[in-house]
């Protein structure tokens, strides 16, 4: 469900509804809007009552709102490079009444620990840029672009960040392309995160895995999981029965 019309939107922006605990969030088509990564993300990433998020790369702010409904006491905070998203993240922190329990901070993910401070959180999420700078033409002042590619700091500086905010056995969390998995599986465990569970996401049970999920500990033991693959459409073209309850979550956790 879509408002055009709302004292916190700007022109050009709507409000999007986001899962059934009414949650809300405020987007601009011709920037950026979430997608689906954003969404399997946020239900996928271990979480605990009472432990603090920071979210590298929240753009709209859309996963700290989703994580948000899974815990009443968690806090959680957003870094965003781009000043317009951050602004408009906030608005939407406002909206949904939630300033005391998430932080929008305008910032670079790359200055994390100077910023927050070492050892601070229980959980790193990220959905971080999927390309490299020389992977297709871009523009780089374009939100898409900031979105897609590694125009911000690239998956290295993002795993050096995150390790070095993380608590001692804090966790990372990322949605990533299965074309760069080497490079992220190696990437954290070069920081000491050691990769703990895999899960593939699939269109089609037929079709090849197009996203993955990975979950890491900092200083954890040699262990990788890998879960049962994520099907998004079923063999009649609608979306898989886990898949709509994971769009649809949002019931607090106990």
């Amino acid at each position: 469900m879509q408002e055009q019309s709302h004292p916190l939107l700007l022109p050009g922006e709507r409000l999007d509804q986001l899962n059934r605990t009414g949650l809300r969030i405020i987007q601009h088509p011709g920037r950026f809007c979430f997608g689906m990564d954003a969404v399997l993300l946020s239900s996928l990433a271990s979480l605990k009552a009472g432990e603090s998020v920071c979210d590298f790369g929240t753009g709209t702010g859309v996963i700290p709102l989703l994580l948000s409904s899974r815990f009443a006491d968690l806090h959680i905070t957003g870094l965003e490079i781009q000043s317009s998203m951050a602004e408009m993240a906030n608005r939407s922190v406002i909206l949904n009444a939630l300033q005391d329990r998430i932080t929008i901070l305008q910032a670079d993910f790359r200055t994390a620990a100077d910023l927050a401070g070492k050892r601070k959180f229980d959980l790193v999420i990220s959905n971080p840029p999927y390309k490299a700078l020389k992977d297709g033409l871009i523009n780089p002042s374009s939100a898409q672009a900031i979105a897609r590619h590694e125009v911000f700091g690239g998956l290295d500086e993002l795993l050096q960040s995150a390790a070095a905010v993380l608590k001692p056995l804090g966790r990372l969390a990322l949605i990533y392309r299965p074309q760069r998995l080497v490079a992220l599986l190696g990437g954290m465990a070069a920081v000491g995160i050691e990769p703990k569970r895999l899960r593939l996401i699939q269109p089609m049970i037929n079709r090849k895995p197009n996203l993955v999920f990975v979950e890491g500990v900092l200083g954890g033991k040699s262990e990788l999981m890998v879960e049962p693959s994520l099907v998004i459409y079923g063999e009649d073209g609608a979306y898989t029965k886990e898949l709509l309850e994971r769009y649809d979550s949002g019931a607090q956790e106990r």
